[in-house]
């Protein structure tokens, strides 16, 4: 935990708050709440070896070839679906933006339209856009002016975007993890078994390839290993 965080108290409450949530998650999903961790890995390598890995045998051990040839990148967009351990409607592809990002939320939200949503997120730009803001309202019937980015009303800063988007009346809403605590997005620790059991190893001959075998990795986890992520943390004693 690296965080040096200029209002300790604010902060302390903002992980209780998250570390709750998680706890709280087996009882919201028993009344058809989705809780999801989301977040993006970037520049995803799609590296090929010049050569194949030399497998193990009696007396030497595997020998994988250190030179590669680079096919470009990809990024992920994952979620993690706290109850369940599972990875839900993953995107794949060139850019973040914050169109990116609504159009993942969209496509994620759309597997249960009317259901209750909660989403666990950093607070990247792209994750309390304006396109994201106005998305919501459409989705949660929320017809009121929301204002000019970055000029007035709902839409005018970060602060408000984000004030808006984590509104426990809505039917979809984020809660955001403080600046620099991505130990506390569970997203995060499914990423690195991703780079420990595919990326680290695979040998990628396209970014197609790449994409295809990140999407068959993500089946075979929710088909064989998928489980809740045992939370343990319950945030620092806040100071009375």
């Amino acid at each position: 935990m690296n965080a040096h965080p200029k209002d300790p108290e604010t902060f302390d409450q903002e992980v209780k708050t998250v570390c709750d949530l998680y706890a709280q998650t087996p009882q919201l999903h028993a009344q058809g709440v989705h809780v999801v961790s989301t977040d993006e890995k970037t520049g995803i390598q799609a590296l090929e070896r010049k050569f194949p890995t030399r497998p193990t045998a009696p007396g030497r051990i595997e020998r994988r070839e250190f030179e590669y040839i680079r096919h470009g990148t990809l990024c992920l967009m994952a979620n993690f679906e706290v109850a369940l351990g599972q990875i839900l409607t993953p995107t794949l592809g060139p850019t973040r933006t914050e169109q990116d990002f609504a159009a993942h939320i969209a496509q994620t939200v759309a597997t249960d339209p009317l259901g209750p949503w909660i989403f666990i997120s950093d607070q990247l730009n792209t994750h309390v856009s304006a396109s994201l803001v106005e998305w919501v309202a459409q989705q949660c019937d929320i017809g009121i002016d929301l204002g000019i980015k970055g000029e007035s009303g709902i839409l005018g800063s970060m602060d408000t975007r984000t004030a808006f988007l984590a509104d426990p009346t809505h039917r979809i809403r984020f809660v955001y993890t403080p600046k620099h605590t991505s130990w506390l997005n569970q997203v995060e620790i499914w990423f690195s078994i991703l780079v420990r059991r595919l990326l680290k190893r695979g040998s990628f001959v396209s970014t197609e390839d790449l994409r295809g075998q990140i999407l068959a990795f993500i089946d075979y986890f929710n088909q064989t290993m998928a489980k809740p992520f045992k939370w343990t943390y319950r945030g620092r004693p806040l100071i009375a």
